[in-house]
């Protein structure tokens, strides 16, 4: 799949948010990631682009050092008005200056990934230690947080399909088992899930036992309960970002509602 229109589109149409933000006198706040208004949100997307764009574009081989000077680069000199984390939830307007630095930084780094490889090494924080595997979650990331802050202004835009369908997969390939690492999650009790997309052909299916997390394709295995609902959908409830009653359920609600206690959100 060829992520760089998709990321192309979701940083453009999230810099589109921002600039509707910042014409609405103050930066409202962003209901699916709490404590955060959407000033907030632009800080943290454009400094994790400039964050990855150190880390592909100087080759780093291990994880960067946050007090090296090239890891927080870019800041323009004159920051008046902009957020400060330490404030955060910032409702103050948001500076055109801020939506400026991360259009920015967003071009920078689609520039970057165009001009590398994607199996061209690189370190990352997963087995996968590719420029491809940064391409593949930033321009999911960038997908999340476009509908965070089209959300946190009104109606949001779903997900292009296909983008979400291999957010689906990258989400049980990857960072089910990151999150549940990092997060110290309960061992599963043999909890089976089924997630199946109805704008497309697409079944997932999970398994938690113990500490491992079984997943693959297709309805061999049985499941105690199945979630349908369109690639975004189904990509937005594993974010964190829709409840499972913008989808249709059939089984166990119970073992449902335990999936948030397995996979504690990103």
């Amino acid at each position: 799949m060829d992520l760089l229109p998709h990321f192309h589109r979701e940083v453009r149409a999230f810099e589109a948010a921002a600039r509707r933000a910042s014409g609405a006198g103050g930066a409202p706040a962003v209901p699916s990631c709490p404590g955060w208004s959407v000033s907030d949100l632009v800080v943290h997307l454009g400094s994790v682009h400039r964050g990855v764009a150190h880390i592909v574009g100087d080759r780093l081989t291990g994880p960067p050092d946050a007090s090296d000077p090239a890891f927080s680069a870019g800041l323009p000199e004159d920051t008046t008005g902009w957020p400060r984390p330490e404030h955060a939830p910032n409702r103050g307007p948001l500076p055109q200056s801020l939506a400026d630095w991360f259009a920015e930084g967003a071009a920078a780094l689609e520039a970057l990934f165009r001009s590398r490889a994607p199996e061209e090494p690189a370190w990352t924080w997963s087995r996968e230690q590719t420029t491809g595997f940064w391409l593949r979650v930033q321009t999911i990331e960038a997908a999340v947080h476009r509908w965070d802050a089209e959300n946190a202004l009104g109606t949001p835009g779903p997900v292009d399909a296909a983008l979400a369908a291999e957010a689906v997969d990258h989400s049980f390939e990857v960072m089910v088992p990151w999150s549940r690492t990092r997060a110290a999650a309960p061992p599963g009790s043999g909890e089976r899930y089924r997630f199946r997309r109805t704008d497309g052909a697409g079944v997932w299916t999970v398994r938690f036992d113990g500490d491992d997390v079984r997943s693959g394709a297709g309805e061999q295995e049985a499941c105690d309960v199945e979630v349908s609902g369109t690639a975004s959908e189904l990509m937005l409830f594993l974010w964190g970002r829709i409840p499972a009653d913008r989808l249709a359920v059939r089984g166990d609600r119970e073992v449902l509602d335990r999936y948030a206690t397995l996979v504690p959100p990103v």
